[in-house]
């Protein structure tokens, strides 16, 4: 009997991403372009925000501000918009921002939890280095030499960028195979065992990306175990007899359902119904 975890059997690399408990995720990092747009983004808000800050201060303070006073607010109005204020923002939102926003991605931790405020602070103080004062030139290279696009902040902080708006996977439907056609006219397809239908259909969505002997033995193997429930048996590949199998089970399944819910469509005014006499309130 092979195991449902024998067709799925893979090998981690060095892109999976891991839990505390050893559970590999199935996520996908964002690329560097993609982070690149946020990061634009990110900085384009972040230093709009202190040019009118500063410029408030200025039209406050008039001309009698002296040299020190507006150097030592302008390095506080630099701190607080590209440290504190990114370290805020990604903290309080739990790792998203505005470009972040924009780009469907936001920052988790290495094994997939949401980051907290001393994560958030060493992306943003390292981000000062690498994103404003090279231009973004660091990250750009840093990322690129890394295999989850990890800019130099995320490497010390133990961090990475996860896409979250991906398209959602809609699995294939197929019907019953041609060459069946005719047998499943007059096939009959007992109810299989909900731990075979399982196999079968894991089987037949990762077929493709087995290798052929496998796929051979597989089919083979969970074919033997389907035909008990068949009758007659056709003259087939036993991976087109578990599709044939699965399209007639889903449209046997479906038919019934279909019938229950016309049955409780009849019987529904008698359910709701009030007694004879009895008065609506």
């Amino acid at each position: 009997m092979v195991e449902p975890s024998a067709l799925s059997e893979q090998h981690p690399d060095a892109d999976t991403v891991f839990t505390g408990e050893a559970v590999a995720l199935d996520v996908r990092p964002a690329s560097v372009m993609i982070r690149a747009a946020g990061a634009m983004i990110d900085a384009v808000v972040y230093l709009g925000g202190f040019a009118l800050l500063a410029w408030i201060v200025a039209a406050a303070a008039g001309d009698g501000m002296d040299q020190s006073m507006a150097t030592a607010l302008s390095i506080i109005g630099l701190v607080t918009a590209l440290v504190i204020a990114p370290t805020i923002v990604e903290t309080a939102s739990g790792g998203r921002s505005l470009g972040k926003l924009a780009i469907g991605a936001r920052i988790v931790r290495d094994d997939g939890g949401a980051i907290a405020m001393r994560h958030a602070f060493v992306r943003a103080l390292l981000g000062v280095l690498e994103i404003y004062m090279t231009l973004g030139g660091l990250a750009a290279m840093v990322a690129l030499l890394n295999a989850q696009g990890k800019r130099l902040g995320d490497i010390l902080a133990g961090t990475h960028s996860q896409m979250e708006r991906v398209p959602r996977y809609t699995a294939p439907v197929y019907g019953v195979p041609q060459p069946l056609l005719a047998w499943a006219e007059l096939a009959d397809v007992a109810t299989l065992p909900d731990r075979l239908q399982r196999r079968i259909a894991q089987f037949l969505q990762q077929a493709p990306r087995l290798s052929d002997a496998a796929r051979t033995r597989l089919a083979g193997e969970l074919a033997r175990e389907a035909s008990v429930y068949v009758s007659p048996l056709p003259q087939i590949e036993p991976e087109l007899f578990l599709a044939g199998v699965v399209a007639m089970r889903r449209e046997r399944d479906a038919a019934a359902l279909e019938l229950s819910r016309q049955r409780l469509a009849r019987l529904d005014p008698v359910l709701t119904s009030l007694p004879h006499g009895y008065p609506e309130r």
